[in-house]
């Protein structure tokens, strides 16, 4: 097991089939932390209300392993979101050791500085028009469980790596990759009125690390689709890690280099617009949900 300093999760989407708590408990297995935030939508309250609660025995262990770090000194922090957002009448009281907060200011071993939010609040979307989000939803969720049985189809031809329809679709559409540029903006324009040195969110199932004119912006990405997390290192600095499931060799992408501009970022989004998106996972082998 890897011991960093601070594991950041976010859109976990528990109560759902979609959640892939198989491939997070293997990410668990695997990191362990001094300290653990949960940036949102970790238990999916929209879609339980809608079909019912789906509860997998992986599901239930991944609340019982959260809940045991918290009991064994690991100091665990709730930033809760739009799918969770019932818990936010609950900001500045403790259950089973963990903390729930609006938003939380992170100090990384490095000085820096890191707002935490889940970034609903920055979605137009969201906070105006509540019934397209809902529709929204149920079209993603469309998507993403005929994104399940296309992984089932790959695995049983024996079809190597991992293909996301869902990321194909927020590439493909201009409009979604538009909504994540406007969102980014939003959040980082906040980031720098709190006068922080970066912002970790989630909400928008991209993760992403990059350098915003001296401000980080970190998002954490996602447990339905993308199965993705942030770690923090001992020596402050942050990585996101893309987990491939236990038989897949972790794909890390550590912030190494300098970070591509906004502009250098929205370019390459733009011309990946007229390509295929084919995610591919060392090792091979697909994932299937939790």
């Amino acid at each position: 097991m890897q011991r960093v300093r601070s594991i950041f999760l976010s859109d976990v989407h528990l109560g759902t089939p979609a959640c892939q708590a198989g491939a997070l408990l293997e990410f668990l297995k695997a990191y362990d932390s001094e300290f653990l935030f949960l940036v949102g939508d970790i238990v999916d309250f929209w879609a339980i209300r809608r079909r019912g609660v789906y509860w997998s025995t992986d599901q239930n262990t991944v609340v019982q392993k959260i809940l045991k770090r918290a009991r064994h000194e690991v100091s665990v922090v709730f930033v809760p979101g739009n799918h969770d957002e019932a818990v936010r009448e609950h900001i500045g009281t403790s259950f089973g050791n963990i903390r729930v907060e609006r938003d939380y200011l992170h100090v990384a071993a490095d000085g820096r500085r890191y707002l935490l939010i889940h970034g609903d609040e920055f979605d137009q979307v969201t906070k105006y028009h509540r019934w397209l989000a809902i529709l929204g939803d149920h079209a993603y969720d469309l998507v993403v469980r005929v994104n399940r049985w296309l992984s089932w189809a790959r695995r049983t031809l024996k079809v190597p790596g991992y293909w996301s329809l869902s990321g194909y679709a927020k590439l493909k559409v201009k409009k979604a990759v538009s909504f994540i540029f406007d969102f980014e903006d939003s959040v980082l324009r906040h980031a720098k009125e709190r006068g922080v040195d970066g912002v970790i969110c989630g909400h928008i199932h991209s993760a992403v690390i990059r350098d915003a004119g001296g401000i980080l912006y970190i998002n954490c990405g996602d447990w339905v689709d993308s199965c993705t997390a942030i770690v923090e290192h001992e020596s402050g600095s942050m990585e996101l890690v893309r987990w491939g499931g236990a038989e897949e060799k972790v794909v890390r992408l550590p912030l190494a280099a300098p970070v591509a501009t906004l502009d250098e970022s929205r370019q390459a989004l733009a011309g990946a617009l007229d390509r295929s998106v084919v995610l591919k996972h060392q090792g091979g082998g697909g994932r299937g949900a939790g």
